[in-house]
């Protein structure tokens, strides 16, 4: 039934809803709409097929051209169209001409012609039409068309409704029948159709996790494939491009469909993508660069799993990690990244960061990276080397920080490879020290050590200075969760000293000596140079952790606690907060891992910071430092690449690689400056480190409140003063020594007054962290409220506590020992309980034996006497049978007596009583046997 319009006023339809839409009345009312309601009538009403078509190629005309045409258009054709694909489809000229004006309407115009403040006709068309699922369902039907134009037309119509309402259409077309198995046969049809089909489901497939899984399959990745390979593969054009934008769309967080493709087609179609062929030198063209980069985003999301996956405790990861390997792609990565033969900084960033991803948390990928040589024989490299090479000398940041990820990803974990690369470092001599020689220019090579030293002791000048900054970064993944790397390092020297009797340098001064010279009030010419003091406080966080002797190696020289506690008071730029955080970090950690051993104790610590700063300011800084977005970016951080797509690949292949950068690391990188006047330094919060910190504070704040709240060791009292002088009378002596006693009191007083205090502060300001450590800290303080109110010795009370203590625990053995025993005695009585029952048990068998056998003795005695009289012997009493029955129970006989001496002496030696136990036992019977015999007399 055709859509009649009657006498309505389409205009004035028009001007409601645009009014209702764009929150005015003026549009269609000041621009011409090029007469849509006259056309639409004429589609709609005309009776000769001619004037239909004609109004609808003027139709397409207006609203291709007229942005009032367009807006009409949306309020009030899409009904009529719906009619023409329903009752018109053998009309194919106006079929294709209703679809080119459903593409004008829904289609987006460029950003840069719209006027401010003007929204676009195109999204707002594309809502309004996308309302109707009955609509969307009859415009996927007219794929199954024969024509080439209507398909076609219809896929660039889907193409511009998932443009601008994406997530709406993905909902529509997975609740439509056969919606998206029609799109899928698009993919067999020829190529303009077949590229128009992969557009649509590049965009359907974006976080449509069920769409990706109907998708597979459906054979998409097999097709996929097959297209990738007929286009040239990575030397192919747009329609690679294309191919790998829908794969990667299939594969992001995608576990199931990455185990799919791993157990169908295997990964090395993958690794095949990167391979660049033999000889091939640079002077990519942009879509081979663009191509390469969307399939090392393929590698990154394979090795990246699902959105909660954890590298080397996925079993899906590290099946990609492990079958990517065997298929080389180690030595493609390689190629592409440190062997130069790629200038492109995009690609060589990308593939570092995939190196990283292959080998973390995969002990078999770090030994290869750690063993795999760049180059022929005499000139092959170790790979690290070349790494580390880019990472010192790169001059664009996002490389540094890739060169940097892939070894934090080979230490992560593996003992033995940072064990290795420690055992490298060694004294540089005194001529390379100063800079007389160049160790990329040594005949012999330099190894992985020898160039960390180099770079660590340059600091000639503010570059030298990044230099250093970049090998303590790198120092600290060598040194991380390693003591014995720790110990190691702390105790070789920089550089060889020129003569015996001068001091060697160590590398714990080293960078304190660099920290200081990072200060921007050292470089007031300069003042991007503060970000580079972050570094090196996480580098000495790290060392400093859980390893002792780097605490007492910190504090070796005087100087050095001033002034961390002088950096908590960073202020003024935008690394402030951050180097007075990190600051406040480092100090803290000494104070837990400090050795009591140490000169400068965890309590000269404590009160040093009390003194100068305050433990509620020093505890500020860290949450000052935690509520950052930098901190809070690193927490949530995501090791998945950003998806590349028509828009952004080209930018990005042209770039300066940050792309393959996480966005926590975007964000620090971002607030370096620009890129004229950027530090050229790696980034100092990972997900990692900042997890460590959370875990770290707690405990921190734990070995605070303990340190106040108990007592030193005992010191040893100097009695000096306290004798009485020559010439001096009792009376004054008993004076003087109570003054003194007095002054000690008061004494002793302020200091329980002032622990008090800062305790107390440092309770109230730890409230509402949520720490288990401290649930009970309202009892501490009233504990040490209560010790306030007494001047008592506080010596003397901790020796009446351990005391107590020391009481209660012989009570409590005691008791446990009583437990014991009483639980052994009643053991025991169960015992003999039981014995006791087999022992009766025993005896009323033995007593119904001694029956049978009087019984047979009796039968004997009588046959004996029949045989003597020469009688006739029963026929039921044979003599060989009753002798073998006698002799049976003669045997069980023996075997009970048997058991009843093993049980008495049992019962012996558990104390009881045999005789009594036996008492009485059978005497019944004996005094029945004892009356049959009187009877027996009384009768003869």
């Amino acid at each position: 039934m055709a859509f009649k319009l009657g006498s309505l006023n389409l205009n004035a339809v028009a001007q409601g809803v645009g009014g209702l839409v764009f929150g005015t009345n003026n549009y269609g009312r000041d621009e011409d709409d090029g007469g849509v309601e006259e056309l639409l009538e004429r589609i709609s009403n005309g009776k000769l097929a001619d004037d239909r078509r004609n109004a609808m190629q003027e139709l397409e005309a207006a609203v291709a051209e007229n942005r009032a045409a367009k807006l009409a258009f949306g309020a009030m054709g899409f009904p009529i169209l719906m009619e023409v694909f329903r009752e018109d489809r053998e009309d194919l000229e106006l079929v294709r001409g209703a679809l080119e004006t459903l593409l004008h309407a829904t289609t987006t115009e460029d950003i840069g012609q719209e006027e401010p403040g003007q929204v676009q006709p195109g999204i707002v068309n594309s809502e309004l039409f996308a309302r109707e699922s009955a609509s969307i369902a009859l415009v996927l039907s007219l794929l199954d068309e024969p024509d080439f134009y209507v398909r076609y037309h219809t896929l660039q119509i889907l193409t511009a409704l998932l443009t601008n309402c994406p997530e709406r259409l993905q909902d529509l077309i997975l609740s439509i029948p056969q919606g998206i198995t029609r799109l899928m046969d698009m993919l067999a049809e020829r190529e303009v159709i077949r590229n128009e089909a992969l557009i649509v489901l590049a965009y359907l497939t974006r976080s449509a996790e069920e769409i990706q899984k109907i998708v597979v399959f459906e054979g998409a990745l097999d097709r996929l494939f097959n297209i990738i390979r007929e286009e040239g593969g990575s030397e192919g054009g747009i329609i690679v491009q294309d191919c790998l934008e829908l794969l990667n769309n299939l594969l992001r967080n995608n576990p199931s469909n990455q185990i799919f493709l791993r157990e169908t087609l295997g990964l090395q179609c993958v690794a095949q993508l990167l391979k660049l062929r033999k000889g091939s030198a640079d002077g990519f063209t942009q879509q081979k660069s663009i191509n390469l980069l969307c399939a090392l985003e393929t590698v990154a999301l394979l090795l990246s799993g699902g959105p909660d996956a954890k590298p080397g405790k996925d079993a899906n990861i590290v099946a990609n990690q492990t079958l990517l390997a065997q298929n080389k792609l180690l030595d493609i990565l390689l190629a592409l990244s440190v062997e130069g033969r790629v200038s492109a900084v995009a690609i060589r960033c990308s593939a570092l960061r995939c190196i990283g991803d292959l080998v973390v948390g995969h002990p078999a990928n770090q030994v290869l990276l750690g063993s795999k040589m760049i180059g022929e024989e005499p000139d092959a490299e170790p790979a690290l080397h070349c790494v580390l090479r880019s990472l010192l000398k790169a001059t664009n940041l996002s490389e540094c920080i890739a060169a940097e990820y892939v070894v934090k990803c080979y230490c992560e974990g593996n003992s033995d490879g940072q064990t290795m690369l420690a055992s490298t470092i060694t004294p540089l001599p005194q001529s390379i020290a100063q800079g007389n020689d160049r160790l990329v220019d040594d005949e012999i090579r330099p190894s992985f050590g020898s160039m960390l030293v180099g770079a660590l002791i340059s600091s000639d000048g503010r570059n030298d200075l990044e230099a250093s900054c970049r090998a303590a970064s790198v120092l600290s993944h060598i040194l991380k969760n390693n003591v014995q790397c720790k110990e190691r390092v702390l105790k070789i020297p920089l550089k060889i000293p020129s003569s015996s009797a001068s001091p060697p340098e160590l590398l714990m001064p080293c960078c304190m000596k660099y920290l200081a010279a990072a200060s921007p009030t050292k470089s007031p010419n300069n003042p991007e140079t503060i970000w580079l003091q972050p570094v090196f406080l996480r580098l000495l966080v790290t060392w400093v952790a859980e390893c002792p002797p780097a605490v007492t190696a910190l504090f070796e020289q005087p100087a050095h606690l001033p002034f961390l506690i002088e950096l908590l008071g960073s202020t003024g730029s935008p690394a402030s907060v951050h180097v007075a955080g990190l600051a406040a970090v480092l100090l803290g950690t000494c104070i837990i891992f400090n050795s009591e051993e140490n000169s400068t104790d965890s309590s000269a610590v404590v009160d040093l910071i009390s003194q100068k700063v305050g433990l509620t300011n020093f505890f500020a800084k860290w949450e000052d430092m935690e509520k950052s977005s930098l901190f809070a970016s690193a927490l949530s951080s995501s090791r998945l690449p950003q998806a590349l797509t028509r828009s952004t690949a080209a930018a990005a292949a042209a770039g300066d690689g940050m792309v393959s950068v996480p966005f926590d690391q975007q964000q620090q990188v971002q607030m370096y400056g620009g890129s004229d006047k950027e530090p050229l330094v790696t980034t100092f919060y990972d997900a990692e480190f900042v997890t460590f910190l959370k875990q770290l504070e707690p405990l921190i704040k734990e070995r605070v409140v303990d340190l106040f709240s108990r007592p030193k060791a005992r010191v040893v009292v100097d009695f000096k003063g306290f004798e009485q002088k020559k010439g001096e009378s009792d009376s004054e002596y008993m004076h003087r020594l109570k003054s003194l006693l007095q002054a000690q009191a008061q004494e002793l007083q302020e200091l329980l007054e002032r622990n008090s205090a800062i305790t107390s502060d440092l309770l109230l300001h730890s409230k509402g962290d949520g720490s288990s450590q401290f649930e009970d800290g309202c009892a501490i303080a009233s504990v040490i409220r209560g010790r306030n109110g007494t001047s008592a010795n506080r010596a003397e009370v901790e020796t009446l506590k351990q005391q107590l203590e020391v009481a209660q625990q012989w009570a409590d053995a005691v008791r446990d020992e009583k437990n014991e025993i009483e639980k052994e005695y009643a053991q025991f009585r169960q015992m003999a309980a039981e014995k006791e029952n087999d022992f009766k048990g025993l005896s009323d068998a033995y007593n119904a034996l001694e029956q049978e056998n009087s019984r047979l003795e009796d039968d004997n005695i009588t046959l004996r006497k029949a045989l003597e009289g020469g009688g006739v012997v029963p026929a039921s009493l044979s003599s060989k049978e009753l002798e073998d029955e006698l002799n049976e129970l003669l045997v069980c006989l023996g075997q009970e007596e048997t058991k009843v001496e093993r049980l008495s002496a049992r019962l012996r030696e558990l104390g009881e009583d045999v005789d009594k136990l036996l008492d009485g036992i059978g005497d019944q019977d004996g005094e029945a046997d004892a009356e049959d015999d009187d009877e027996d007399e009384d009768d003869n």
